[in-house]
């Protein structure tokens, strides 16, 4: 590993040392020149042990150095370091957690790279809701996906809240992209497309599942088109009388569940 080098000291919030982080409120929903916004001491950690994505710079409250042993594995990424008042003004808010990292945006896989053999793949269709996307990528990482696969409409993975919530999975699981004729180009790639809508007549955990299996999830409130679920295999989640729906990202959890049960982690 790269030794690291010493920490730089911030006292000025405009120092353009760390323009990445400047303004990360109003400024990285869709990422800045292919660079994403990491918070806090988890999906720190997540960063600089377990994913492959480049780590471009740090910034860390300066009380807070001594308590991370953590940054010693950020290579030669620069570690900035500044008091909380000058971290919130470069931030353009209270940022309690003092800890925000800078990453590079991985470039998007076609569904063509996808490995051989079983796998489970979640599918986002038009979620524009990034806490719904980053817990569909913590589901894809505790039940072994291959990946998660989004459409052009879906929010960015890589925006600051999704990372969070979803507990850095972003930052591990790989990112596919799902052309318009989505259904086609899963089963150009050997994958079995399971619509998941509550109106279909096929229950899951009642259904075998193919090895290859992809599961398409759509918005809260309207779910997936209709055209999308007749051309895909409709699939349902059994639930209580009176309820209308689940959560997109609890429906996630427990599709990819089922599909590890049947063909394993």
């Amino acid at each position: 590993m790269t030794a690291s080098p010493p920490p730089i000291r911030v006292t000025d919030p405009d120092d353009p040392a760390i323009a990445l982080f400047r303004d990360i409120r109003e400024r990285d929903r869709i990422g800045r020149d292919g660079v994403f916004i990491a918070e806090g001491l988890s999906v720190l950690t997540v960063l600089l042990e377990r994913s492959p994505l480049e780590t471009l710079a740090l910034l860390v409250e300066e009380s807070r150095v001594a308590r991370l042993p953590v940054l010693a594995r950020r290579g030669a990424a620069p570690l900035y370091v500044a008091p909380q008042s000058v971290v919130d003004t470069i931030a353009g808010f209270h940022l309690h957690r003092g800890i925000l990292a800078a990453g590079r945006v991985p470039a998007p896989r076609p569904l063509a790279a996808l490995p051989a053999g079983p796998l489970r793949l979640p599918v986002l269709v038009n979620l524009a809701n990034h806490d719904n996307v980053g817990g569909i990528y913590r589901n894809a990482a505790a039940f072994g996906a291959a990946g998660v696969a989004i459409d052009a409409t879906t929010a960015n993975p890589f925006y600051r809240k999704a990372i969070r919530v979803g507990a850095g999975a972003p930052l591990t699981v790989p990112t596919y992209t799902a052309g318009d004729d989505l259904v086609a180009a899963l089963r150009a790639a050997g994958l079995t497309p399971y619509a998941l809508t509550p109106g279909a007549d096929a229950r899951l955990g009642a259904t075998p599942l193919a090895e290859r299996a992809a599961f398409l999830l759509g918005t809260e409130g309207p779910g997936l088109p209709e055209a999308l679920i007749a051309s895909a295999e409709p699939l349902a989640i059994a639930i209580a009388p009176g309820v209308d729906s689940l959560n997109v990202a609890t429906t996630a959890g427990i599709a990819l569940h089922a599909h590890a049960l049947q063909h394993g982690l």
